[in-house]
């Protein structure tokens, strides 16, 4: 059974020294702003911060008094990132049974939980066999160290390979009125298909940080938008995602507690659908097919 996740997913990878480089208070601070607005899923990948924001989180959230069957992790594993904790001779992938249960192992005793509520594969790699990845998933399951499994950045025939030996509850994938492939190569589709719940990370796309044609149109259009549904832009661009039959899930990255409060205003906003095929119009640049 799929755990149940926030509709807004926030994610950690900027909290730390990726980013914001906030002290344990802070962290403690930025978690209960967003449980005030009702999002209680955390998103973490054990690289993130060179491997030290998982510890930085889970230091926080032991202070914090929260109770943990009040909020949902998810971590990723599988990239082995070089970092002051990590002596690799290179980047790269490893989803060997030995190395997925040893991270999962890992990510617990950072985040100072007994439980994952669920583990991803960070990307595919070309050498992952897949029943060494399905023992190391069903022995983390039978322990009760991991609720559900998923992938992130998983195409359709990857996840089908995957799928073969066991079961597969969420992918996290890149989708955004800037980047929104996964509706015409295939993904969104199989992923209904099969029963997966989509999340996205970088939901917002490159709208406010390239400057381009494509960025310069969806920027006028969302000013209209803005003022037809009197919401801020990044409101309008999750509701956007939110719209998508698939039940896609933003993971939403600002550490600014005014913003994470504004976006669950997207959970409710009505999007005509015109309004929609209006936004995607103008990312592609060109009237639908």
């Amino acid at each position: 059974m799929k755990p149940k996740l926030s509709p807004i997913i926030a994610g950690t990878m900027t909290w730390g020294k990726w980013g914001k480089n906030l002290d344990t208070k802070g962290f403690i601070s930025l978690i209960e702003s967003c449980l005030q607005e009702h999002i209680s899923t955390f998103d973490h990948a054990d690289i993130y911060g060179g491997h030290t924001t998982e510890e930085e989180f889970g230091k926080a959230f032991s202070e914090s008094k929260i109770n943990r069957s009040d909020i949902q992790l998810i971590s990723k594993c599988g990239i082995k990132y070089l970092s002051e904790k990590r002596d690799y001779g290179i980047k790269h992938y490893d989803y060997s049974e030995e190395h997925i249960v040893w991270s999962v192992e890992n990510s617990l005793k950072n985040l100072r939980t007994d439980y994952l509520d669920v583990l991803l594969l960070h990307r595919p790699s070309p050498l992952m066999v897949v029943d060494e990845i399905a023992s190391a998933i069903d022995k983390l399951k039978a322990q009760g160290k991991i609720k559900s499994f998923g992938l992130s950045n998983f195409t359709p025939s990857q996840t089908e390979l995957i799928q073969k030996s066991i079961n597969i509850d969420f992918n996290q994938i890149q989708f955004s009125a800037t980047h929104h492939e996964a509706m015409s190569d295939g993904s969104l589709d199989f992923m209904q298909l099969h029963n997966i719940i989509p999340m996205s990370w970088n939901p917002l796309g490159t709208v406010f940080r390239e400057e381009n044609n494509q960025t310069q149109r969806l920027r006028l259009c969302l000013k209209k938008l803005s003022e037809k549904y009197n919401v801020d832009n990044d409101v309008i661009l999750l509701s956007w995602i939110l719209k998508h039959p698939s039940g896609i899930l933003p993971v939403i990255g600002t550490t600014n507690p005014d913003r994470i409060k504004n976006a669950l205003k997207a959970v409710s906003l009505q999007m005509d659908l015109e309004d929609w095929f209006t936004i995607w119009t103008e990312s592609m640049g060109t009237k639908v097919p």
